[in-house]
């Protein structure tokens, strides 16, 4: 059975009879159709005529004949037959040439609800994102957090148990992932994925990408998100193990084409003494933990940037706005805002050690501002001091526990 993730229909709820265009984005695979059928259902089923919900996904081959904005407005309309409101799911939009134009005159001239999906970050950006200016809202969609396996799992009549915690920051959320028994067919369905994405989402619509060379530096990335981003180290890595040197502006070029198909997340710093954002070099998550492990010979589970990745997928689920902290003399590994409130977060793995302990809670020790401050780790044991909040990390992440904010 499909997982409602109501995490996200909450968020969407409030503008079902909205004008404007709702755009659900993420990473392909990621569950954003499954959504959109769980949105079309619970509109049916608050009384919502069926015949006035269109559904198109635009990679079926029974729309073919669809190729760009002319083709897509006359299918839409060819399709209404009433001055009633209509409800259109339009799903990979970004395959449909110049289909902002079409979004725009649908929403001028007809009474529907419009709800699109992509896959792709460029999806509403250039010179033709001027006609949705304003019109637009924006959800993006990840892969199962573990409160989302939780509830997967139990759904479909299978057991949880928390110590799946560990094949969760192996593997990682893909929804389709568990169906496979082991791991060597789950290594061969990320690595056939994130392949395809290169294919689909980077390659195709790139001119003169060196596909293996774009292979090779992009697993680098995946392979050491949460580590400060620098360009020389992975021309320097390339230049060792392939006896070639590659440009900077290559590998930012890359980096960009990653970001917009949602494969990483950049995080940036922020001022904890100023209060805000630095415009410096930038740390960048993995939107899927599988997605490292593909290109990771041995997975340390004491690696804590394993562990951040974690929690800064599951603040982004969440609704969160992210930073790395800096402060005079070091940094603090996330400020987490929301409503204009913050708070301040450590991830460690165990605090196994008097020196640990000390580095975790002192990190806080120069920080003024009264914001609630947390260690996060493994540790089973309430280990809050000074004012500093421990908690579990799996407390965390199946939402036992909650973060305060200030």
């Amino acid at each position: 059975m499909k997982l409602k993730r109501d995490l996200y229909l909450q968020q969407i709820r409030p503008f079902y009879e909205s004008d404007i265009i709702k755009v659900i984005t993420g990473v392909r695979r990621a569950g954003k159709s499954v959504l959109l059928n769980f949105i079309m259902e619970e509109l049916i089923e608050s009384g919502i005529d069926d015949r006035h919900v269109i559904y198109l996904n635009l990679e079926d081959m029974d729309y073919e004949y669809i190729v760009n904005a002319s083709d897509l407005n006359k299918e839409i309309k060819s399709r209404i037959h009433d001055n009633e409101k209509y409800y259109v799911f339009l799903d990979e939009i970004q395959h449909i040439t110049n289909f902002e134009k079409a979004l725009a005159s649908f929403r001028a001239t007809l009474n529907i609800s419009l709800f699109v999906t992509g896959s792709n970050s460029t999806l509403l950006s250039g010179e033709l994102a001027a006609l949705l200016t304003g019109r637009t809202v924006e959800f993006e969609v990840l892969p199962f957090s573990f409160w989302e396996l939780k509830e997967y799992l139990e759904l479909n009549g299978k057991s949880f148990a928390e110590d799946m915690f560990y094949d969760y920051l192996k593997w990682g959320g893909f929804p389709l992932r568990f169906d496979y028994a082991d791991e060597t067919a789950s290594r061969r369905y990320l690595t056939n994925l994130y392949e395809s994405i290169i294919n689909r989402d980077i390659v195709k619509k790139s001119r003169n990408i060196d596909r293996k060379l774009f292979m090779d530096i992009s697993l680098y990335i995946l392979a050491n998100a949460g580590k400060e981003f620098s360009a020389d180290n992975i021309c320097d890595y390339y230049k060792q193990q392939n006896g070639k040197d590659v440009a900077r502006r290559t590998i930012y070029n890359y980096l960009d084409k990653m970001k917009k198909a949602y494969l990483i997340h950049p995080v940036s710093k922020y001022n904890i003494v100023g209060k805000a954002a630095l415009k410096n070099r930038e740390k960048y998550y993995a939107v899927d933990m599988g997605f490292r492990t593909i290109n990771t010979n041995t997975i340390n589970f004491e690696d804590t940037f394993f562990l951040e990745n974690i929690i800064f997928n599951e603040l982004l689920t969440g609704g969160y706005h992210v930073f790395t902290g800096k402060t005079f003399k070091g940094e603090i590994d996330f400020v987490a805002i929301k409503d204009g409130k913050k708070c301040f977060i450590q991830v460690s793995y165990l605090l196994a050690s008097p020196d640990t302990i000390k580095r975790e809670f002192g990190a806080y020790d120069k920080i003024t501002d009264a914001s609630p401050k947390y260690v996060l780790s493994l540790d089973k044991l309430d280990m809050s001091q000074n004012g500093i909040i421990h908690m579990n990390i799996l407390d965390f992440l199946l939402h036992k526990k909650e973060l305060m904010l200030s």
